[in-house]
């Protein structure tokens, strides 16, 4: 019976062991950066332990003699370690999302869900605003952020309180048609966007979401937005 039980002894006293570590290591770091640290799992790559705070994943041993912010390839497969893992760690859960502060547009049967976090300063946005109005059967939730310019704020508080939010989205990011409304309704939305996206690391426009949680940033090309909402389950 002990040497049944053995084997299961020693695999819980080395989890003891590896979660004892990985606090201590999350103390250590915290001390360091003055930051706080998300999560911290052991690499199985040279004895560094990752380390994902601030919305970024650095590595460090286990006394802190290094720390390092790049990307991790895995030497045998060529994989992008740190990438692969950022999504992973990047990911939300959709359905947290508070909807209400988005500008929402449907498109044919709406199946198909995205959410993005703009400002209406961005040219990267743009780019990507005249892209997506090629989709088709697609619910679109933009969050306003404005993050970029001085009057980022001022012209997401004028499409907030214009009659047509989408509308007025729409011509100021696809045509330059300037704003009219007066952004002097009740903006709370925009100013909960800001705090959501601080809540949510992020540090660029566009940043995309899709309802499987996954984030992309940055303007990424149609195709692969297409290929994406084919990839995961609809509404």
């Amino acid at each position: 019976m002990l040497n049944k039980l053995l084997p299961f002894a020693l695999a819980a006293i080395l989890s003891l062991t590896a979660l004892a570590d990985e606090a201590s290591v999350k103390k250590a770091v915290e001390a360091k950066l003055g930051t706080k640290v998300s999560s911290v799992a052991k690499s199985p790559y040279l004895g560094l332990y990752e380390i994902y705070a601030d919305g970024q994943i650095l590595y460090t041993d286990e006394k802190l003699n290094a720390i390092i912010a790049g990307t991790l390839i895995d030497g045998k497969t060529m994989k992008n370690v740190t990438a692969e893992r950022m999504q992973k760690l990047s990911a939300i859960k959709f359905s947290d999302l508070p909807l209400e502060l988005a500008v929402k547009q449907v498109r044919g049967d709406g199946k198909r869900v995205l959410a993005s976090f703009e400002d209406p300063n961005c040219g990267y946005c743009k780019k990507l605003a005249k892209d997506i109005a090629k989709l088709d059967n697609v619910t679109l939730y933009t969050f306003l952020y404005p993050i970029l310019s001085s009057d980022s704020l001022d012209k997401s508080n004028q499409v907030w309180c214009s009659s047509d939010k989408a509308k007025a989205w729409n011509e100021w990011m696809q045509e330059g048609k300037a704003l009219t409304g007066k952004g002097d309704c009740d903006t709370s939305a925009v100013q909960k966007t800001v705090e959501l996206g601080r809540k949510l690391a992020i540090t660029g426009t566009p940043t995309l979401f899709f309802i499987d949680g996954d984030r992309v940033p940055g303007a990424v090309p149609i195709t692969q937005i297409e290929k994406k909402l084919e990839q995961t389950p609809s509404k």
